[in-house]
């Protein structure tokens, strides 16, 4: 229930390669892997959102989406700040990049690369970044709720490899 007025809180479920933003109170899950998830929260005012992102870079060919973490960062970005929230005023939360498989490349670690892109942007961009559970040898579950900016975290069970 919504602390606000007692009404249901709005869930959004948010798969990969997308982003989702509310100024209301709205409650945003996802579950990832090697993936990043960056979550973007009006501090002062509430409102904020979540993008869940694959790929680092996008290539430049084909469709640009927010699978990959250039786009994704980005769309996040200008989505928060088109419902009113003030760049000043955000945080950032970052969760994911696991190198789940054993057979995954050293030479090309997908989770790492990930992880990297979000937070060098994030430091571009000057916004605080005030919790991560990142890297690792687990799957991760989030829910965010866009009003309170809290996030709460479920980890998977370590394989043995």
């Amino acid at each position: 229930m919504s602390e606000q007025d007692g009404s249901p809180i709005r869930k959004y479920f948010l798969f990969p390669g997308a982003t989702h933003v509310d100024a209301e109170e709205c409650e945003i899950t996802t579950v990832l892997g090697s993936c990043v998830a960056v979550c973007l929260w009006d501090q002062r005012h509430g409102g904020g959102g979540m993008n869940h992102f694959m790929l680092p870079l996008w290539n430049g060919e084909g469709l640009a989406t927010p699978k990959y973490g250039s786009i994704a960062m980005e769309r996040l970005l200008e989505q928060v700040l088109a419902i009113g929230a003030r760049k000043e005023h955000l945080v950032a939360k970052v969760f994911g990049g696991a190198n789940l498989l054993s057979t995954s490349s050293a030479a090309c670690p997908i989770g790492e690369r990930n992880i990297e892109l979000a937070m060098t942007q994030l430091e571009e961009w000057r916004i605080a970044v005030v919790a991560t559970d990142l890297g690792g040898r687990v799957g991760r579950k989030i829910i965010m709720n866009t009003m309170t900016g809290v996030v709460l975290l479920g980890r998977g069970k370590q394989q043995n490899q």
